[in-house]
């Protein structure tokens, strides 16, 4: 018999499907929460220390891909490269503002 040739003698179920498991859709885990932390890394973008921050944005938006993806777990792995990143970023940042602002006022003139 072959693919696609539908033979009389045989009858298919009520269901529609003779191969359907009913318990296979109860028994399912619903997909765990994202978090990629997006909005943390567009914050971070905000940080004068760019390249960093661009590797941060990059790891967020993939881990939301992975997520679509159904790849769970890469998913929950790049977002939390994604939080490391974005995190160092952030303090990055701050050391770079706060080594500016010391440099420009022992610099002024009184």
């Amino acid at each position: 018999m072959t693919l696609g040739v539908l033979s009389p003698n045989v009858k298919s179920s009520l269901s529609g499907s003779a191969f359907f498991v009913h318990s296979s859709i109860e028994e399912q885990e619903p997909p765990p929460p994202l978090r990629s932390y997006l909005c943390l890394t567009i914050f971070a973008c905000f940080c004068p220390a760019y390249p960093v921050n661009i590797v941060a944005l990059v790891f967020s938006i993939m881990s939301r891909d992975s997520y679509n993806l159904g790849d769970y777990e890469g998913s929950r792995r790049l977002g939390r490269n994604a939080l490391y990143v974005a995190i160092a970023s952030i303090i990055i940042g701050l050391l770079i503002i706060a080594i500016l602002c010391a440099v420009h006022l022992t610099t002024l003139d009184f």
